[in-house]
């Protein structure tokens, strides 16, 4: 007797398909399409989870930086004295200390150079 696919097919399609909502034009229709839509978002995705921690760790770096120059000192510098005086904070935190309390970051830069 033959076997037919038809449900697992219907299935299969049903899957793709229903990933493919709320994309534009043919590809919520055409399985073909929703097929090569899907597959180019998950490359993306996987692609740019590991993107993303490099975006934010440049987004850090310049805040940070930005706070310096506004205390009159280099973002390199900052940093290299940050290890000098063994003050273990990251640059998220700073970034954070940066944007929020402004004047304890100027602090924390008076305190490196002296």
């Amino acid at each position: 007797m033959r076997v037919t696919k038809s449900i697992t097919k219907h299935r299969k399609h049903k899957k793709i398909l229903k990933k493919v909502r709320g994309m534009q034009h043919a590809r919520t229709r055409s399985y073909r399409l929703a097929k090569q839509a899907v597959n180019r978002s998950l490359e993306y995705s996987y692609r740019d989870r590991r993107n993303r921690k490099r975006d934010f760790r440049q987004l850090w770096i310049t805040r940070v930086s930005n706070a310096c120059r506004e205390n009159g000192q280099k973002y390199s510098s900052f940093i290299f004295f940050l290890k000098q005086n063994n003050i273990e904070l990251d640059r998220k935190i700073l970034s954070d200390i940066a944007v929020t309390d402004p004047v304890a970051f100027s602090t924390l830069t008076e305190k490196i150079k002296a």
